[in-house]
């Protein structure tokens, strides 16, 4: 059963580690918008680290996409239309409803092609690093909320309950750092590609700060991913958005199944003993990424399984396992949700689940579950815009892959009937 609220009250624990904002960083953030930030980050290149990082970005970018892999092999047929009962006619509507509000200029920024690269170019840090579309923060109310209504016609209501969540934790952060110009609940963008129809391929990206969605719609079927929920810190302790948390069933499932496997086998899940551990190769962490692999501009990395099969588990075990697939195909609707999951499973032979850090109950840690038809994440961060200098439980980031071509409805594509291609001219 999915949780419809998070589990527990606000901590405050990242309150020791928030940060002076006499500091230049922040002072010239306060001033800026997301606009001016982004264009001194590109020009100024700082910070170094994550500057060098967006221009690899770049670099993956030119390659055509070819899907996350675990050995550079995609393997087809992995993927089948099907039915899975979206409401494609409420949804449409929904996204048609978003043109009688634009103007003629805000209604081509809008809509990109089916097939643009733009997909790709979507990414998590607050830095406007890509702006397509339209963003929501520089949107006239009834704009705006026609956008957020297209989320909430496609999204399961708990799924969508946990996007506003975590675009309110983005807008309490911002409050922090006293730049609500650039972190604000409405800081993200929203894009079309194709048109909106209830019987031709379409979708949209909706991303900004530690939440980015890419769905894709064929008449009743639908692929969200790649998704990336992230959030620093993950709960609000005051103000209008108090009690707020998010992450906190992931995280507490992915403990109890590493701490529910008999000694030899979390041995063999356990890759690494520390976060950032000396044995780890080159590029296995960076500073933005850290542990997790998946993240923006990542569409083609090889990822090998790691860690234990998930036929190695006992029964309870496994149980844990399907409640975390479940978790994170929390956006879905209920009826797709149902059909993913069953397709996700029936690959249980395949199925890998590795660990990083430690497992006490306090222990931040990283944990990734892949077969060849989904990938998840989890993992604790150090501080970004808190100064904690070690990964922290107030600092999360989760992602959902689709391997094998299957991001952004790829794997599909090849299978949707043309279009008649004959012309008939009858003048």
């Amino acid at each position: 059963m999915l949780a419809q609220v998070e589990e527990s009250a606000p901590s405050g624990a990242f309150r020791k580690h928030l940060p002076d904002l006499s500091i230049p960083r922040f002072t010239s953030m306060k001033t800026q918008n997301a606009h001016e930030y982004a264009k001194v980050f590109k020009e100024q290149k700082i910070p170094p680290w994550l500057h060098a990082l967006y221009e690899h970005w770049l670099e993956l970018l030119r390659e055509p996409f070819k899907g996350v892999t675990n050995d550079g092999n995609v393997r087809s047929g992995q993927f089948q239309l099907r039915d899975e009962g979206v409401p494609i006619e409420t949804i449409t509507a929904a996204a048609e409803s978003v043109f009688g509000h634009c103007d003629p200029g805000q209604r081509q920024r809008l809509i990109l092609h089916i097939d643009s690269p733009e997909w790709r170019t979507w990414s998590n840090p607050e830095f406007l690093l890509s702006h397509k579309g339209l963003r929501l923060d520089e949107l006239d109310c009834d704009l705006r909320d026609a956008i957020l209504h297209v989320l909430k016609s496609t999204l399961s209501p708990e799924g969508y309950k946990k996007t506003r969540s975590a675009m309110q934790i983005n807008h309490y952060l911002g409050e922090l750092v006293d730049s609500p110009a650039v972190c604000n609940e409405f800081s993200y963008n929203f894009v079309i590609f194709g048109s909106p129809s209830v019987d031709r391929p379409w979708g949209y990206s909706f991303y900004g700060h530690h939440l980015c969605l890419n769905v894709f719609f064929y008449k009743c079927q639908i692929v969200i991913s790649p998704w990336f929920t992230g959030a620093e810190p993950n709960e609000v302790d005051q103000g209008p958005f108090s009690g707020t948390r998010i992450l906190t069933r992931e995280e507490r499932l992915g403990l109890q199944l590493m701490q529910s496997l008999p000694r030899n086998l979390q041995g063999k899940a356990r890759i690494f003993e520390q976060m950032v551990d000396p044995k780890m190769p080159p590029g296995r962490w960076n500073k933005d990424d850290q542990r997790h692999l998946c993240g923006a501009y990542r569409d083609n990395r090889i990822v090998p399984y790691e860690g234990i099969k998930v036929t190695e588990m006992a029964e309870e075990q496994k149980s844990l396992v399907s409640a975390i697939f479940e978790e994170y195909l929390m956006y879905l609707p209920q009826r797709a949700r149902g059909v993913h999951l069953d397709h996700i499973l029936s690959f249980a032979s395949e199925t890998y689940f590795c660990w990083i850090g430690g497992f006490g109950d306090d222990d931040p840690f990283y944990y990734r579950i892949q077969s060849p038809v989904i990938i998840v994440e989890f993992d604790h961060h150090s501080g970004v815009f808190l100064t904690n200098q070690e990964p922290a439980k107030f600092h999360i980031h989760t992602l959902l892959r689709t391997p094998n071509g299957g991001d952004y409805g790829y794997a599909l594509r090849p299978l949707i009937p043309a279009v008649e291609q004959k012309f008939i001219n009858k003048w």
